[in-house]
């Protein structure tokens, strides 16, 4: 179970970001002025952002976007070749491997497709009358960011040998 389990989770991951952005591109105007709003600090909306996370090199010229895709299309590559070397290895890290490659695998599309990509939850909060808003985004960023996430906690948690890593010499 443990071997499928990263690229189960990035089919459900590439699915699920494919169908909510589609469902986007077909229902919901392109604007960041329009918006529906589901509960107090959560709304749909539809952008697109050229950049990578939080719109970063958003105005980058045509080389930018040609680097942005290799970098982004290695780290597929990166990604895949390690869940194939250790994907039996341990859930957490597995689980997290499966998330991150699905959400580069749906944001890679909409750069490929589109040039950007689409983004379209909007969450903020109000603190004292004054909005503090997090910029928009999509599955994939989420799936992205809480992959990233759960690799800090299995590295965190991961015991390691009494021994590794020490100067002292093998005693064998």
């Amino acid at each position: 179970m443990k071997r499928i389990l990263p690229w189960m989770t990035a089919i459900v991951i590439l699915v699920s970001d494919r169908w909510t952005k589609g469902l986007v591109l077909e229902h919901l105007p392109f604007s960041p002025f329009t918006e529906i709003k589901l509960l107090p600090g959560l709304s749909l909306t539809h952008v697109h952002n050229s950049g990578i996370a939080f719109s970063l090199f958003a105005d980058g010229g045509p080389l930018s976007k040609i680097l942005l895709h290799a970098v982004i299309l290695t780290s597929v590559v990166v990604i895949a070749w390690i869940l194939v070397r250790h994907s039996g290895d341990r859930i957490t890290t597995s689980l997290a491997f499966g998330l991150v490659l699905g959400g580069a695998v749906g944001n890679l599309i909409d750069r490929m497709l589109y040039g950007w990509v689409i983004d379209f939850i909007h969450v903020w909060v109000n603190i004292n009358g004054r909005i503090h808003s997090w910029p928009d985004f999509n599955v994939a960023d989420s799936a992205i960011s809480v992959g990233a996430v759960l690799l800090v906690i299995a590295e965190f948690t991961t015991k390691r040998p009494e021994n590794e890593g020490s100067d002292a010499p093998n005693s064998d």
